[in-house]
């Protein structure tokens, strides 16, 4: 019950926050203060745009956001979202560009479960729909899921993605990005040795822990320190009544979030003390830069407790990926029987949460994989988020990664990868800005 009132706790106190930005914005805006010639009362307004903004954003799950594409013709095509297929825990969507041909890159992007939401590779999506037939994993908030759903760890993750490729076939060209990587790893294994014929064509492995103590980062020193013991009693609690998942055990978004923002806070202090200066002004908008940034970066999810747990325990601490141990109902993964799916592996040098060489582990344990069905490529000077959403993705990584996928299709003479029509996103604030997916 005590862990339920913390949880309550914690939301009470965004409310009470989100309450007082409005108040003050409210009050700030007062006619009869246009009276008084004092940049007080526009200070107050900002101070509380900004803060009614930031609160009412935690518990909101971002849109996609992507109302049409150009094709090659030079037409606007309407991108329609689809439900493919729908589990308790996450649904497989689909990205259909309305009166487009098939372009023949049919993509799986394994978005992270790790405190956001899927759209947080929304501008992967987007530099990828003009050349793919795109479809993305949506994780549900665990906060939303009843009890009576039951658990979801890291074997249920990986049982997921395996649904996944199953239902889209042989032809899919699989994309994991971080903290899934070593469980989509694992659920091509699981393929390989009982279901072959729904192995994927290809897999892409972007900044992944496949094997944490290839090279120390702050995670991963974490994850050494601390006793499962710790986390449990630390981090775990009950979602509180104003949820459908009442009485889960969760790893709760929002305090996921003040450690995110505790690992630079000096920067994101900054940040905010200079938008509150822009809105006082009159020089922000809606879909400013720090607005498309934070009202993506504040939307938090939870995680439900067997999943962080398993994760810390399985991944970090024992190493299970790494050591070719992995399990799934008892039943042993062994990776090393993927033989047909090439794989790409792409990591940044300045990567510092998932640091070279953690993803490179991979092709150790895929000792069956000829060498021509292997690539790696490490980019220069990118840190964690530059590597799959950043400027180096959409300059650098995202063409090799398309001519990876048209070579082990048998037609790299035929289909070249385009240049994105896309509009390009902002340049990425500070790496270390970011959540450590």
């Amino acid at each position: 019950m005590y862990r339920m009132f913390s949880y309550d706790w914690m939301e009470t106190m965004r409310v009470t926050n989100q309450w007082l930005g409005a108040t003050a914005q409210a009050f700030g805006s007062y006619p009869a203060h246009g009276l008084a010639p004092n940049p007080m009362f526009q200070m107050i307004s900002a101070w509380g745009d900004v803060t009614e903004r930031s609160f009412d954003r935690m518990v909101a799950k971002p849109d996609w956001g992507i109302p049409s594409v150009v094709g090659e013709d030079g037409r606007d095509h309407v991108v329609q979202v689809q439900k493919v297929l729908s589990g308790d825990f996450g649904d497989l969507l689909r990205f259909r560009v309305q009166g487009r041909p098939d372009t023949g890159r049919k993509v799986l992007l394994v978005a992270p479960m790790s405190g956001h939401y899927a759209t947080l590779l929304r501008s992967t999506v987007v530099s990828l729909l003009p050349d793919c037939e795109v479809y993305i994993t949506d994780w549900h908030n665990a906060r939303e899921i009843p009890v009576s759903a039951g658990k979801f760890d890291i074997e249920d993750y990986t049982r997921y993605v395996v649904d996944f490729l199953r239902e889209m076939g042989p032809d899919t060209n699989l994309v994991a990005v971080c903290q899934p990587v070593p469980l989509a790893l694992a659920a091509v294994g699981w393929l390989a040795e009982n279901e072959p014929e729904s192995q994927p064509r290809s897999m892409t492995l972007i900044g992944g822990p496949v094997d944490p103590d290839a090279a120390a980062t702050e995670v991963t020193d974490f994850g050494a320190r601390v006793t499962m013991g710790q986390l449990d009693r630390m981090v775990i609690q009950r979602v509180g009544f104003k949820y459908g998942g009442a009485g889960r055990m969760v790893y709760p978004g929002l305090l996921q979030l003040s450690s995110f923002i505790s690992m630079n806070l000096e920067t994101h202090s900054k940040a905010f003390q200079e938008q509150i200066m822009r809105v006082a002004k009159g020089d922000a908008g809606d879909h400013d830069r720090h607005n498309k940034f934070y009202d993506e970066y504040l939307a938090v999810m939870d995680m439900t407790a067997e999943f962080y747990l398993s994760t810390v325990e399985r991944i970090f601490k024992t190493r299970e990926i790494a050591r070719n141990a992995f399990t799934m109902d008892g039943q042993p993964v062994d990776i090393s029987k993927i033989e047909n799916v090439a794989t790409m592996i792409v990591e940044g040098e300045n990567d510092d949460i998932s640091a070279p060489g953690q993803c490179l582990a991979a092709l150790d344990l895929l000792t069956a994989l000829p060498a021509d069905k292997k690539k790696t490529h490490l980019e220069p000077g990118a840190g964690h988020y530059g590597i799959f959403a950043g400027r180096s993705w959409r300059n650098n990584i995202r063409p090799l990664v398309l001519d990876f996928i048209d070579n082990n299709a048998g037609r790299p003479a035929t289909r070249r990868p385009a240049k994105s029509k896309a509009a390009a996103a902002p340049d990425e604030p500070s790496e270390k800005s970011r959540t450590p997916v």
